[in-house]
């Protein structure tokens, strides 16, 4: 069993010994350091090679936003998975820390089962949002301002890179679907999804799912529902 190096970043130290407690009470996960700021969670990130930085967004100093961007900039850092934790779910820091990097959010008021469920999926590359915070609230975010402005043309011309199955793929990602639903809807193998999802991600520059989605968006390819 391969052991998921979890670090916890919050200025709450009592929030820290909670997480601690929960998350190494399970087998295949370890708290192996604890930050009070952001740049102490980068600093950690490194030297404890640590798969998934649970890290808050306010901090005193450099906050988890800061932070996450320095993680997702970092090449030497590239295989660690940051997931925000926040009070607010419906905020805008949430989408500034899917630009930044974070490979998603949950709240703090989550329940243990979902915290532990989070780190899980992040540490295994998957776009992670919590129950509350949907893909369509996601997309309405990502949709504030005037679409034109915000698109990214250098992601829109890397979108040529991809096939035609590619670009069907990461339209289903951006969905919220999952490897299986999405070989369902496309009569493909979960193996086929797979490929066509890692060979988007190297194409595009994506660490992971939730970065997909956010390209996806930002480049036009997904237009947001707006309800």
């Amino acid at each position: 069993m391969t052991t998921i190096r979890v670090l916890l970043a919050d200025d709450q130290a009592l929030l820290r010994s909670a997480f601690r407690v929960l998350v190494d009470s399970e087998p295949d996960m370890e708290v192996v350091g604890e930050a009070s700021d952001g740049a102490q969670a980068v600093r950690l990130a490194k030297e404890e090679r640590a798969d998934v930085v649970l890290m808050d967004i306010r901090m005193p100093g450099t906050d988890g936003l800061a932070a996450t961007r320095m993680i997702s900039e970092d090449p030497s850092l590239a295989h660690v998975r940051v997931v925000i934790l926040t009070t607010f779910e419906v905020d805008d820091y949430v989408v500034q820390s899917l630009r930044a990097g974070a490979s998603g959010f949950l709240g703090k008021g989550s329940e243990p089962e979902e915290l532990l469920s989070a780190i899980r999926v992040a540490a295994a590359g998957e776009a992670l949002l919590s129950p509350v915070a949907t893909k369509g609230l996601i997309a309405r975010f990502l949709a504030q301002g005037d679409l034109d402005e915000d698109r990214d043309p250098a992601r829109a011309e890397r979108l040529e890179a991809l096939t035609v199955r590619e670009r069907e793929v990461l339209v289903q990602v951006a969905g919220g679907h999952s490897n299986d639903e999405i070989a369902e809807r496309l009569e493909v193998s979960p193996l086929t999804v797979k490929t066509h999802v890692n060979r988007a991600m190297a194409k595009l520059g994506a660490r992971d799912r939730a970065q997909l989605v956010v390209i996806a968006y930002e480049s036009g390819l997904v237009r947001p529902r707006v309800e």
